[in-house]
Order: structure tokens, then sequence, then C-alpha cells
């Protein structure tokens, strides 16, 4: 098959386009025909050497949408035919998302949504379970406030849905001209980046990654949940500080599935590309302004 990978890091050039052999699935596995795979920031971060593995050829791609072919001894309700999203966890493995076919721990899929098509629905499970675990750690009763930083992000734009689903009151930090979007995803208010909200807020969810300017926000006793793991401030003012760290965990995703089913929880695509252009997609990746997930078809 056919498989997008790096073998020395450096910028969107060294993404590699490789024929590899086809994985087979193992006991309690599965393997997935894919038909679309997001494109994340985490990728690029591979790609450029953040998570180690020099001198291995290293797979890329966490999401997938696609249908099950195989199926491994033992698993049960899964069948070959079957469609699927899921999350293949970990940044430093032989093979990813990116490529024809993929396998994954069968715990590790949910049924595919059926009301979006494969390139939307490849958007939903690295964002779609970080955000919820986000929102899921703030541990705020419906009323609390609750400020979201890099809300126009995949990821921002996803816990502004889940957090205002959840009763509470979401501020969204962005770009003045994300305003609008916002405010049709959930946002009950709005503050431009740079500035700060106008009063403390029961919590903080940092998908932009800000540490110590949006901890500032958080009133005494408050809650931050910071989206990578090893880089939020240290607690101050009696500050509940929370890392999240996201996990491949089938019925959460489809439980986020039946969201985006309901007409709930909203999936946004940038681009697509076609695997064969991984590497331009990558420079896409690197542009900024992008609204929305980066597909690779397969």
């Amino acid at each position: 098959m056919l498989a997008a990978v790096v073998t020395e890091f450096g910028g969107p050039e060294q993404v590699l386009l490789a024929e590899v052999p086809a994985p087979r699935p193992a006991a309690g596995q599965l393997r997935v025909r894919v038909a679309a795979a997001g494109l994340n920031p985490v990728d690029g971060a591979v790609r450029a050497g953040i998570f180690g593995g020099a001198g291995q050829r290293l797979g890329l791609g966490w999401d997938v949408a696609g249908e099950i072919d195989e199926v491994g001894a033992g698993v049960t309700g899964w069948h070959a035919g079957d469609l699927v999203v899921g999350l293949h966890y970990g940044p430093v493995k032989p093979l990813g998302t990116h490529a024809q076919y993929v396998v994954l721990d069968a715990t590790a899929v949910a049924a595919a949504p059926a009301t979006v098509d494969a390139v939307t629905a490849a958007g939903l499970p690295l964002a779609g379970l970080t955000a919820a675990r986000a929102v899921d750690l703030l541990g705020l009763a419906p009323g609390a406030s609750v400020l979201i930083t890099g809300a126009a992000g995949v990821v921002g734009g996803l816990a502004v849905q889940l957090a205002a689903r959840a009763g509470l009151v979401v501020t969204a930090l962005a770009a003045p001209e994300d305003e609008e979007l916002l405010r049709s995803l959930g946002a009950a208010g709005f503050v431009p980046r740079g500035a700060a909200p106008a009063g403390p807020v029961d919590g903080v969810l940092d998908a932009a990654v800000l540490g110590g300017t949006a901890l500032d926000s958080v009133r005494d006793g408050g809650v931050y949940v910071g989206l990578i793991p090893n880089h939020a401030p240290a607690a101050e003012r009696g500050i509940r500080v929370e890392e999240q760290e996201v996990a491949a965990d089938g019925a959460h995703l489809a439980r986020l599935v039946a969201l985006v089913d309901a007409g709930a929880l909203t999936l946004r695509v940038a681009a697509t590309f076609p695997l064969g252009e991984a590497a331009e997609a990558h420079a896409r990746l690197g542009t900024a302004g992008v609204r929305g997930r980066i597909i690779l078809t397969a």
C-alpha cells in the first residue's frame, strides 16, 4: 500500500509517499480501508522531530474514516463493510492513518456518522475527543463562566459547542473576524485576540496554549485546563490546573458521533488533498488562518 511517512525531520518537503506492506490485524484489532484522514498540528510536530524517533520511519496521521475490510481474532460487534471513524493514538509509530489501510484496536473505533460524509467525519476523532475531555476536566456546573482561547481553531470550536451544550456561559477568544462564527457555535461572549475578558471567569480552556496569560483571567479558586501535557502554567491563587491527554476511546467517540448526527456538533473542513499530495497538505497546515480541518483522501 501507499503511506505518507517521514524518514528525516524538517519541513513539508520531508513528507514522502512510500510503498510499504499493508498491515494485518492481530487479535483484538481490525483493519480499515481509509477513505479520509485528518491532518492535525501534531502531524506537523512529528514531521519536525518534536517527539523524537530519529533514524526511524515515522507514519503520520491520527484520525481516520473508512470501511472495515478485515477483523482480527476475538473481535465482536464489527464486521467487514462497516463504516467507522477512529483514532490511531501515538506520535511515534511506523504507520499512521495517512495511508491506504490502517490497523486499529477494535476499542478505538465507532460507527461513522450517518449524516456527514467520510471527509467531514475524518475531522472528528482527535479534535472531538480532545475538546470533550477538556470540557469534562473543567468540572464546572451549568451557569459557570468559561473562557475558551483559540476558539476558532478546530479543537476550540468544538469545545465552544460542547461547553455551551453543557450549560456553561462561554466567552470565545479569537480574531475579530471569527466573532460571528463563534457566536453561531454557542459563544455568549467574545473577546478579540490580544484583549482580556471584562472580568475574571470560573475557568479557562486554553486551546491557544497562552499559559500564564490565560491563567490571569481565572478567578481565585477557579480552574485552568491545558491541551498539551507538560505545558500548563504553575498553579496559583488556589486555581486547579489540569492537563488533558487524549485517548483512543471508541465509546466516547460514539457519543460524539451521536451529537453530529443530532445536528448538535458542527464539523468544519478547510481543504482536502489526495494522499499523494500529503506534502502540499503539510505546507497548507503551516499557513495562517486555516479554519477547519485539512483532510487527506486515500
